[in-house]
């Protein structure tokens, strides 16, 4: 069937598909993670758009080689859209910046968890290979950002009264990598919460000061506290 012999908004339609232009195949970066975690970004404007990184180790970097991107832009409403590529460098800083970005407690400078990228295609061979200044480099971020968490850990738990709810999973999974051993590593998913008999918020029933209202659950508990200067 023709384009003549289409009716209009078909025409149109096929007309303003988003159609990628061959790309070319020596545009690809390497993003090597360190982040013992999967990563699943999502770049919802630009097509391919979804990037799938395996957890990686210091022993065993995680590595994605990624390509060109694209997405189009609208001059004219009878004007097939226009294809505006994006290179694989700028799709690769992109992905280590915009997810690193989101971490609690990483500044993108000395410390973040352990990722960057370089020009080419690359294999974890290679990378050891061409890249160990780099690979100690981003090894040397993270143990920052991870000593970071724990030591946030260790003040959120303080503040919070023992509330398990003011300690992340990574803060967790930074202690067990540190070989560190915290109250607050415990799973407590298990352990029932209580509501506090003044305010109600959800409280640790193993301390009887309710963190939001200071209030003192516990009556016997109560009985036996000393305070400093009384």
């Amino acid at each position: 069937m023709s384009g003549a012999s289409l009716p209009a908004y078909m025409f149109m339609a096929m007309k303003r598909r988003a159609v990628r232009a061959p790309t070319n195949p020596a545009d690809r970066a390497t993003i090597v993670s360190l982040y013992p975690r999967a990563i699943d970004e999502t770049k919802h404007t630009i097509q391919p758009g979804r990037f799938l990184i395996p957890p990686g180790s210091v022993e065993n970097p995680a590595i994605l080689v990624v390509g060109p991107s694209s997405w189009w832009r609208e001059f004219d409403i009878d004007q097939p859209l226009l294809e505006i590529p994006v290179s694989a460098i700028q799709i690769a800083d992109s992905i280590v910046k915009d997810f690193c970005n989101g971490i609690f407690l990483s500044n993108m400078g000395d410390t973040m968890p352990g990722m960057f990228y370089v020009p080419g295609t690359y294999d974890l061979a290679g990378i050891q290979k061409n890249f160990p200044e780099q690979l100690v480099e981003a090894e040397a971020k993270q143990m920052r950002w991870l000593n970071a968490l724990t030591r946030a850990g260790d003040s959120l738990w303080a503040r919070s009264n023992g509330n398990p709810l003011s300690i992340s999973d990574d803060m967790r999974m930074a202690a067990t990598m540190l070989g560190q051993t915290k109250d607050w590593m415990k799973n407590f998913q298990a352990m029932e919460m209580v509501r506090c008999l003044a305010c109600g918020s959800l409280m640790n029933p193993q301390f009887p000061v309710c963190p939001a209202c200071k209030c003192i659950n516990s009556q016997s508990t109560k009985d036996n506290l000393v305070f400093a200067g009384a």
